[in-house]
This record gives C-alpha cells, sequence and structure tokens, in this order.
C-alpha cells in the first residue's frame, strides 16, 4: 500500500499526496573515479540537551558518526565542520575538535575520504589583528591535519572584518600557506552563505577579488590541492576553473548548477564538495557511477532531478539551508528529531519545509515512504497544521 499524507495549500485548505517509490540507488563498491566527490556533512543535536542559540554546542554523536557512515557507504567523501555543519551557525570550536578528531578516526577505519574545515573562530568575533587571524588559522590546520584529514582553509569572519583590501589577505595566507608540509584546500564562500564575508578577498567587485585569489593560488600551487568555490555563479566557476594551474582542483560548491559543472565542457571539468550531495547521496552515488561509464546522459538523467529540490533547500536566505538538510535526515531515518544546535531548526518556514518534502519525493529521495509520511504528519501536527 502507498504511503499518503495531507500537505497543506495555500488559503488554509490541505491536499492527499502519495508518495511515490523511492529510486532504485544501488550503493556501489568502491568511491567514483572520474571525479572526486565530498559531501559536506550537517551535525545531529543532541534532544536531551539545551542546545538553544548562544549555548555550547551537545551533539547526538552517535547519529552525528552515522550519518558520515551512510555518506562513505554511497562512495562519497565527507567535508567535515563546514558551514553545512553550522561552523559560524552554532557549531562552537571545542566541540568542532571532537567532530573533526571522531570522524577522522572513523574515515580511517572504513577508508572514507575526508577534508575538514579549518577556521579562525576560536577567535571572538571582532579580533585585534591580522596577526592573530594567522595564528587561529595555523593552529586549526595543524590540528585537522594531526588527525590525518586534509584541511580546508574557510573563509574567516575575523579576516573580512580586518582586511583593508586584497594585500592583507594575500599577507595572512601566505603566512599561513608558508608553514604547511601537505596540500590544504581553500575556500571561497560567497556573501549569499554568509553575509559577513561580502567583499571577501578585497573587494567587492568579483572580477577583481578573482584576480587576487589566482594569484595566490599561483605563488602557492604545489601546497594546493584544490579550491571550493561556492559562488552559485556557473560562468564565474567556468572562468575561474580556466585560470586554475593544471595541478589544482577546482571543487564545485554550487548547490544550483552542479550536474554541467561536474560533467564539464569536454576540457575541463570540476570535483565536488557540496552541501547538496549531503541531501541527495544515493542519487549523485548512482549518477557518478554512470559518469565513469563513460555515459553522460545517465549522468544527467539521474542528477539533473535532483536540481529543484538542491536550489530550493538552498534558496534565499541561503544561509538557512542546513534547516533542509537536518529535515530530510529527519524523515530519512538518520535523527531521532527534527532539532538542531544553536535552535536552528526555526530557520525555515513550514511552506518552505513542505515544499522540501514535495520535491524529495518528486527526486525519489524518500527512502522509506511510509517512515517520511509519518514523520511529516507529526511536523504538521505540531505545527499547527491538522488535515
Amino acid at each position: 500500500m502507498s504511503a499518503t499524507v495531507s500537505l497543506p495549500l495555500d488559503g488554509g485548505t490541505t491536499e492527499r499526496v502519495i508518495l511515490r517509490e523511492p529510486g532504485g540507488w544501488q550503493r556501489p563498491t568502491a568511491p567514483a573515479t572520474s571525479r572526486i566527490a565530498y559531501a559536506a556533512a550537517h551535525v545531529v543535536a543532541d534532544p536531551y540537551a539545551d542546545n538553544a542559540p548562544g549555548q555550547p554546542a551537545r551533539l547526538d554523536w552517535e547519529a552525528t558518526l552515522s550519518v558520515r557512515r551512510n555518506l562513505w557507504s554511497w562512495g562519497l567523501g565527507v567535508a567535515e565542520a563546514m558551514d553545512t555543519a553550522q561552523r559560524g551557525m552554532g557549531l562552537d570550536w571545542p566541540a568542532t575538535q571532537k567532530l573533526i578528531r571522531r570522524s577522522a578516526a572513523e574515515a580511517a577505519a572504513c577508508g572514507g575520504r575526508i577534508v575538514a574545515g579549518a577556521a579562525t573562530d576560536q577567535l571572538p568575533a571582532a579580533a585585534d589583528s591580522l596577526d592573530q587571524v594567522v595564528a587561529a588559522y595555523a593552529e586549526q590546520v595543524a590540528f585537522v591535519h594531526d588527525t590525518g584529514a586534509t584541511p580546508v582553509m574557510m573563509a574567516s569572519r575575523q579576516l573580512a572584518a580586518l582586511a583593508a583590501g586584497p594585500d592583507d589577505y594575500l599577507r595572512v595566507y601566505d603566512q599561513v600557506l608558508s608553514e604547511v608540509t601537505t596540500p590544504v584546500v581553500l575556500h571561497w564562500l560567497g556573501d549569499m552563505f554568509d553575509p559577513a564575508l561580502a567583499g571577501y578577498w578585497g573587494s567587492r567587485d568579483l572580477d577583481e577579488a578573482t584576480k587576487t585569489f589566482v594569484s595566490l593560488v599561483n605563488a602557492h600551487a604545489g601546497l594546493i590541492d584544490g579550491v571550493k568555490v561556492s559562488l552559485l555563479a556557473a560562468e564565474r566557476e567556468v572562468q575561474l576553473r580556466e585560470l586554475l594551474p593544471p595541478t589544482v582542483r577546482l571543487y564545485t560548491g554550487d548547490d544550483f548548477n552542479y550536474p554541467e559543472l561536474i560533467r564539464g565542457d569536454g576540457q575541463r571539468f570540476s570535483h565536488a564538495l557540496l552541501g547538496a550531495f549531503a541531501a541527495v547521496a544515493p542519487a549523485a552515488s548512482a549518477a557518478l557511477q554512470r559518469l565513469d561509464a563513460g555515459d553522460e546522459a545517465g549522468f544527467l538523467s539521474i542528477l539533473e532531478p535532483t536540481v529543484p529540490l538542491s536550489r530550493h533547500v538552498f534558496s534565499a536566505p541561503t544561509q538557512y539551508y542546513k534547516t533542509g538538510i537536518a529535515f530530510l535526515a529527519w524523515l530519512n531515518g538518520f535523527q531521532p528529531g527534527f532539532t538542531m544546535v544553536g535552535g536552528l531548526h526555526s530557520g525555515r518556514s513550514v511552506p518552505h519545509l513542505v515544499q522540501t518534502f514535495r520535491l524529495a519525493d518528486e527526486a525519489g529521495l524518500l527512502l522509506d515512504p511510509e517512515l517520511a509520511a509519518e514523520r511529516m504528519r507529526r511536523y504538521l501536527s505540531v505545527a499547527g497544521v491538522v488535515a
């Protein structure tokens, strides 16, 4: 018998929806070979803890690590402690350290790929100097490296607040990169994901910012595994791809246009480091298997239907996309309740999450329709929607 649920419509009425069967996703025997793909994983809050705004983050460790084991089982790498894990939006540095350490140990145990975010969020919001930023970056990069994960140098709010222009960015990154001994990933996160990062690389003009960024990459190409770019602008990513040294990968962070960017243009392509892949992991895995087989049409036929869901989850205000990722994880049984650290489960409205549910169903990504329908009914009841 098909699972059904009554979903609210504008005007106070409801519509009975019969859920689709999930896609016939098959777990791979090994990670993809044609592209490197990381899913940026979210964290699961301890439902018994005081995870209110401004309180220290307390996690449900078994559920949090289970989310990561699931991603590895689909052949994806895990991007740990990135903005998807609520860095700067609820996940504090003490919890981040424990998270990276425990996830890196899990990765080593199962042979999974892992990268992890290194930022400057152990500093107060208003840092005193660029030297403080350098020291904070160096501390976190060294910590991530010591766990066995590859560091991702995340964009720094403290640096954005202090920097007077491009030279300040170059000074900070030059000093940190001069001390690393193994490759890192550089992360350019657009201000649609974090308004505090407006004007990163010293200019609000993206052409000028790109020049600064590329000059940094060229100066340290031997120590840069790749760059993750999250600007939600496919044409700009394609242009940047052409400017990078051939040894430096571009990891797309474009949650709007990832199928075409990963497929490439016949000459260059992007790898992936995406929050969206945490939500669409089975489809991403299946699509990458098609790409490994040289079947670009099959790759697109699987991945393109996930784009409406991703575009909705990452719609403005984009920084609250984490709420949609956690909501989908709850619907699919990966966490016991729909709660988040910092109280961020309140970050999206009932209509927004109802549409998230509809689009996940249309993409075949409600893996247990009966469970998803039951949990959606509970959510709507608590929200005051009773059919």
